[in-house]
């Protein structure tokens, strides 16, 4: 049986919602100013100021304005992730990241989703003359790869070469990078052809396809 809760827990718990509230509410003003008028032409001022919070409390949480959109730029690798988690291990590995990819980008999931792809499309297209934004992109596609080699493992079962999993894991996040970076560029809808989802299956096949691990299966 579960134990209760004590005052300080609960406490520390509501405190904890509260600061990623703030961060997220901060994320989101970063990421409108950097779509309406790019990085270089955004402020630190500006950003606290239309998330309504002191500059020293925008600086308690990032270090630049940058850094402030960093959870948004993860959200999707999340969502991704913890649907490929959820795969049984008879599904196949192939299979299991195309449909985990699919469903984490065609915006079935709801609001949050289309929500995440429009954040995800402004901040690429700001990237692109912004090299500190990039580097942010890039850094949180680094963080995604660490996270996925140990869903990928499991997946690929005790007998896989962990060679070819660490390497499917970079295969499989540079997919999902290429296809974001294609689709955000262009001006096709999020469900319509060459959506995020399309897009990502393709460079899936491409990246992955050679594979021996996705070829042979779990190895047991």
């Amino acid at each position: 049986m579960e134990q209760p809760r004590t005052a300080r827990e609960a406490a520390t718990s509501l405190t904890e919602r509260r600061k990623a509230a703030t961060q997220m509410d901060i994320a989101r003003a970063a990421a409108e100013l950097f779509t309406e008028k790019g990085a270089e032409g955004t402020t630190t001022e500006e950003i606290a100021a239309r998330a309504g919070v002191a500059l020293r409390t925008f600086y308690r949480y990032f270090r630049s304005k940058q850094d402030a959109v960093g959870s948004l730029l993860s959200s999707g690798g999340d969502r991704w992730r913890a649907l490929l988690a959820r795969a049984g291990t008879d599904m196949g590995l192939a299979r299991a990241l195309e449909s985990a990819a699919v469903d984490s980008l065609s915006g079935a999931g709801g609001v949050g989703e289309e929500e995440g792809l429009r954040w995800t499309r402004g901040l690429l297209r700001a990237a692109q003359e912004d090299p500190a934004l990039r580097a942010v992109w890039y850094r949180v596609n680094q963080e995604s790869e660490q996270e996925l080699l140990p869903v990928i493992t499991r997946l690929a079962g005790p007998g896989a070469d962990p060679l070819e999993t660490r390497l499917l894991a970079a295969a499989a996040t540079d997919a999902i990078r290429v296809a974001l970076e294609t689709w955000a560029l262009a001006d096709t809808e999020a469900d319509g052809n060459d959506s995020p989802a399309e897009l990502v299956v393709r460079c899936l096949r491409e990246l992955t396809g050679g594979l021996r691990l996705l070829a042979s299966g779990p190895r047991v």
